[in-house]
């Protein structure tokens, strides 16, 4: 499908891995010119010579930084602007959760969920806004489930959540007619993470398929399977997209069928 980035220039942030990388991709693919910044910068460098090769050094642009730094993340938008002179998408991809319940949530980590979660958001809409204000260009933030649909184990990221999903309907009302925000909400997506607990499993007989299948089933998931970065990738090209010019303040889900509300 051609979401028809031809000429565009897109942010991606968290972008050396899973939903991140595969957006990064799908941009590229796509037509655009591509600048992405995430902290571990072995990586990131491993990813960008990767990603030269494949489109052209010309088309890709990697920094190592952390999105909680202020400074560098209005840098890294200075660079964007020197480096291809517009910005048309900014892809907010904050990080994974924390598993806890309430009594075991220690302070500091209500502060440290609640700062990624907000900042993450806040840092890169701040520093890109010129940008895409001249473009009349478009935010989409990477936001999970847990926003609407609270899971008991992971307390402090749902509450998060839900603060980030205020966020964004707010922003996609101040920043209009020149600013679309919208947001995907992801259910259970084939990530590092779940990779990590599937090596750590009890039974090491049980084949990675019957894990996540088990893992879909205990879920409930309706289509029976976990998703996969590149769907998610779908749904955020397609938000970012003309195709979706008359759409803001809006959710799409990325769940399988997860949701239980209306």
């Amino acid at each position: 499908m051609d979401y028809g980035y031809g000429d565009q220039v897109a942010v991606v942030t968290g972008g050396s891995s899973g939903i991140g990388l595969a957006t990064v991709r799908l941009l590229l693919d796509s037509g655009a010119n591509v600048a992405f910044c995430a902290r571990d910068e072995a990586r990131l460098r491993a990813v960008e010579a990767e990603l030269a090769a494949a489109f052209g050094a010309g088309r890709v642009l990697a920094r190592a930084l952390s999105v909680l730094d202020e400074a560098a993340v209005k840098a890294f938008a200075g660079e964007v602007e020197a480096t291809f002179g517009r910005c048309d998408l900014l892809v907010n991809n904050a990080g994974q959760g924390r598993v806890s319940t309430f009594a075991e949530t220690a302070d500091a980590d209500w502060r440290a969920e609640y700062e990624l979660k907000l900042f993450s958001q806040i840092y890169p809409a701040r520093a890109f806004l010129p940008m895409l204000k001249a473009s009349k260009g478009a935010i989409v933030a990477v936001n999970s489930l847990l926003a609407y649909q609270p899971e008991p184990h992971m307390v402090c990221t749902s509450s998060a959540r839900a603060g980030v999903q205020n966020l964004l309907k707010s922003l996609s009302v101040e920043f209009a007619p020149h600013v679309r925000v919208n947001s995907i909400l992801l259910g259970l997506v084939d990530s590092g993470q779940w990779n990590r607990r599937y090596d750590a499993r009890e039974d090491k007989t049980q084949s990675r398929a019957d894990w996540y299948g088990a893992l879909a089933a205990r879920k409930g998931i309706p289509l029976g399977r976990l998703g996969n970065p590149a769907e998610a990738a779908a749904a955020i090209a397609f938000l970012g997209s003309r195709a979706a010019s008359y759409i803001t303040g809006a959710q799409l889900e990325v769940s399988g069928g997860l949701s239980r509300h209306i």
